[in-house]
C-alpha cells in the first residue's frame, strides 16, 4: 500500500450555490484532519470563493490549488437556444500564477452576455485559447465530458473505446499531452453501480491513451455527517421539503439532484476510505498533480488608479492643496483663533496617517465623484457613518460635517494600526447620491478611469439566524407555520446585536445569532431549546437549533451589490472574474468586496438614496414658486 496520502482534487464550497455546503474554513479543517497536504477548490462555474479558500489553506499550512468545474456546451455558446442547452462538466486546475490568470479570463469569457444561457459556459473551441500549457484538465466522473461522450442513457456505449480515445486525444491537443488526466470516482459505488462500470472503462482508456488516472471525491460537504445540512440547502433551493423528497423517492419519481438525498458519500473522503476504493497508482497520481501545481501568491496591495492632478502635482501634493483651499473656505474665518491650533494638529495627524498609507489617490477619487454630483446640481449626502469623523473629508468637500465641532473621532474612521507590511486597510466612505442619478454617476466613473477598469460587483446573501432556523424547521415539515413564527420571532436581526456578535467572534472565533439568544435571553426559547450545564443544547428542538447554527453564514444566493463599485488600475478581467448578472443583464465583478480588496481592487460605495431625489424635487418646486 502506498505511503502517500491522497490529495482532494475535486472539492466544492458553499460558492457552488445550488449544492455546495462547506465554508473554506471547514474544508481546511477537514484537510488537517485527514492529513492532506494540499487541496483543490473546484466550484461550479465560478471562482468567487478562491480568495477565502487560498487564505484559509495558507493559514493552515495546506497548499491551495485553485480551479473550477466549468460547464461545456456542444455547439458554439453564442447559440443560445434549447438545442444548445445541455451542459457537461470539466475540471480545470491552475498550474501556476499564469494559469490562475488564464482561469480568471476563461471564467470571464464563459460569462459573456452572448454566451451565458442559464449558466456560464464555453465549448472546447472557445476554451482552447486559454490553454497555453498553464492549465490542467481532469475529466472522467459521471456527468463529465468524457463520461457523457462514452455513455448513453446511463449505460456504457458499445463504441466507448473509439469515442473515448478520440475525445481524450482532442483534449490533449488543446491542453498539451501532459496536462490531461482522467478521473476515477468510486465514493458512491454502492448506491450508484454505474460508477464501477465507468471507472473500469476509464482505466482502460488510460492505458490506451497513456493518460494518468487520478482518484477524486466529488466533495460537496466536508464530513459525512454534513450530508443532512446540505439537504436543507437543496430543499430550499428546490422549494421542497424532506417529506416530499422521501415520498418521491419511495414512489420512484424523479428527484432533481437525487443522489444527494439517497447518499451521504459526497464528502471529502478519509485516506482510509480512498485506499479501500482506489489503486496505489491513482492515489499517487493525485500527488503528482498537486506537485505540478506551483505555490503562488494571488493577493495584492491596493492598486489605486492614478488620479490626474493639475500643475504636475503628485497625489499627495494635490490632496494637501485641496485641504488648504478647504481650510481657507471653512476654517480660517469661521473658527475662533483659540480653537484653530486643534484643527492644525488634527489635519497634520490625519494627513500623516492617510498619506503614510498611500491613500491620497483614494480621497481624490471620492472627492472627484462628489464634485461631479454637485457640478450637475444634484444633491450628495452630507456624510454617512464614520467618514464624518475625518477632517480631510470635510475640508476637501467629501462630507459636510465638521468633525471637531461635533467631537467625532478620526481613529473610528481609520486606524493605521490595522495595516501591516503586506496589507493596507482601505477606508470606507459611503457616497450617498440621488437614486435616479446613480447610473449617470457610475458612467462618469467609467469614463474617468476606463470602461474596462470600473464595474459594479457581486454580493452573496448569507443564511442568518432567523432565516436559518426557519429554513430548517420548514424543510422538516412537521411544525406549523404559526409555531414556526412563534419560535423565530425571538431571533433578532443581525444589525440589532452587531457589536455583541463581534465580541462573540473575537472571544470564540465564531459568531451565531441563535447561539447568542440562547446564551443571553434563554427564557425566550427555553420551551424549544436551551443550553445545559455542559454547554450542550437540549430541548425538544435542540437538533434543529444545532443544525440552524451550523448553517448560519452559509451563502444562499447571489445578486448585485447595492452600492459597491470596483475600480482598478488595470483591466478588471485580468485580475478578477467578471460574471453575468442575468437579473440586471450586465457583467459585474465576480468576487465579494473584501476579496476584491485582498487582490488589490478597490471598492467604492456609491449608494442611491431616494430621499435625496425627493429633496431635489421639493427644492425645484420651491424655486419655481410652488407654495408648500
Amino acid at each position: 500500500m502506498t505511503n502517500k496520502k491522497y490529495i482532494p482534487l475535486h472539492c466544492h464550497s458553499m460558492y457552488s450555490l445550488l449544492d455546495g455546503l462547506s465554508k473554506p474554513k471547514t474544508i481546511a479543517k477537514r484537510c488537517l484532519d485527514i492529513g492532506a497536504s494540499a487541496c483543490a477548490l473546484t466550484d461550479h462555474g465560478n471562482i468567487a470563493g478562491a480568495v477565502k479558500f487560498y487564505t484559509e489553506m495558507k493559514q493552515n499550512g495546506i497548499k491551495p490549488i485553485l480551479g473550477c468545474e466549468i460547464y461545456l456546451c456542444d455547439k458554439d455558446p453564442i447559440i443560445q437556444d434549447e438545442t444548445n442547452r445541455n451542459l457537461t462538466h470539466f475540471l480545470i486546475l491552475a498550474k501556476n500564477l499564469q494559469g490562475w490568470k488564464n482561469l480568471i479570463r476563461l471564467v470571464s469569457e464563459s460569462n459573456r452576455s452572448d454566451f451565458y444561457y442559464y449558466k456560464p459556459r464555453l465549448n472546447l473551441e472557445r476554451l482552447a485559447p486559454f490553454c497555453d500549457g498553464n492549465l490542467l484538465g481532469i475529466c472522467g466522473h459521471l456527468g463529465s465530458l468524457v463520461a457523457d461522450k462514452i455513455m448513453n442513457n446511463n449505460t456504457i456505449s458499445k463504441d466507448w473505446s473509439n469515442i473515448g480515445v478520440d475525445t481524450i486525444n482532442s483534449l490533449k491537443d488543446i491542453f498539451g499531452s501532459n496536462n490531461i488526466f482522467l478521473e476515477a470516482q468510486l465514493m458512491d459505488v454502492n448506491n450508484t453501480p454505474i460508477q464501477k462500470d465507468l471507472t473500469d472503462v476509464i482505466r482502460e482508456l488510460g492505458k490506451k491513451t497513456n493518460t494518468k488516472i487520478v482518484c477524486t471525491p466529488d466533495a460537496h460537504y466536508a464530513e459525512k455527517q454534513d450530508a443532512i445540512d446540505q439537504r436543507i440547502l437543496l430543499c430550499n433551493n428546490l422549494k421542497t421539503t424532506l417529506p416530499d423528497i422521501s415520498r418521491k423517492i419511495s414512489n420512484n419519481e424523479e428527484v432533481p439532484l437525487g443522489c444527494f438525498f439517497t447518499s451521504d458519500n459526497f464528502h471529502i473522503l478519509s485516506q482510509e476510505e480512498m485506499n479501500s476504493l482506489h489503486t496505489e497508482e491513482e492515489i499517487d497520481n493525485t500527488n503528482f498533480v498537486a506537485d505540478l501545481c506551483e505555490e503562488y501568491n494571488i493577493l495584492n496591495k491596493p492598486l489605486l488608479p492614478p488620479f490626474p492632478c493639475p500643475d504636475n502635482l503628485n497625489q499627495d501634493e494635490y490632496l494637501r492643496q485641496l485641504c488648504r483651499y478647504g481650510w481657507k473656505a471653512k476654517i480660517q474665518n469661521n473658527i475662533p483663533d483659540a480653537t484653530q491650533p486643534e484643527y492644525v494638529d488634527r489635519i497634520k495627524y490625519e494627513l500623516e496617517v492617510l498619506q503614510g498609507a498611500g491613500l491620497s489617490s483614494y480621497f481624490l477619487i471620492v472627492q472627484d465623484i462628489v464634485n461631479y454630483v454637485r457640478s450637475n446640481d444634484w444633491l450628495p449626502g452630507p456624510g454617512r457613518g464614520s467618514a464624518a469623523g475625518c477632517l480631510v473629508s470635510y475640508l476637501v468637500g467629501i462630507t459636510s460635517i465638521d468633525p471637531i465641532k461635533y467631537n467625532l473621532m478620526f481613529d473610528r474612521f481609520y486606524n493605521a494600526g490595522r495595516n501591516s507590511k503586506d496589507h493596507i486597510s482601505m477606508p470606507d466612505i459611503d457616497i450617498d447620491v440621488p437614486i435616479n442619478k446613480r447610473e449617470n454617476i457610475i458612467e462618469y466613473i467609467r469614463n474617468q478611469y476606463g470602461q474596462d477598469k470600473v464595474s459594479q460587483m457581486i454580493t452573496f446573501n448569507t443564511i442568518k439566524g432567523r432565516g436559518a432556523l426557519k429554513d430548517v424547521l420548514r424543510v422538516y415539515g412537521n411544525i406549523s407555520f404559526e409555531e414556526m413564527n412563534k419560535i423565530t420571532k425571538n431571533i433578532p436581526d443581525e444589525a440589532k446585536i452587531a457589536d455583541e456578535l463581534q465580541e462573540m467572534k473575537e472571544e470564540t472565533g465564531e459568531s451565531s445569532i441563535i447561539r447568542w439568544v440562547l446564551e443571553n435571553n434563554p427564557d425566550k426559547l427555553k420551551e424549544w431549546c436551551y443550553i445545559d450545564n455542559q454547554n450542550e443544547l437540549q430541548g425538544p428542538l435542540a437538533k434543529r437549533f444545532e443544525q440552524a447554527i451550523r448553517l448560519e453564514g452559509t451563502k444562499s444566493n447571489q445578486s448585485k451589490h447595492a452600492a459597491g463599485i470596483a475600480i482598478s488600475s488595470t483591466p478588471l478581467k485580468e485580475s478578477c472574474p467578471m460574471v453575468y448578472d442575468n437579473k440586471n443583464d450586465q457583467v459585474i465583478a465576480g468576487m465579494e468586496m473584501q476579496d476584491l480588496e485582498a487582490i488589490g481592487i478597490i471598492k467604492f460605495d456609491v449608494l442611491g438614496v431616494a430621499m435625496l431625489d425627493k429633496i431635489m424635487t421639493i427644492t425645484e418646486l420651491l424655486k419655481s414658486g410652488v407654495k408648500i
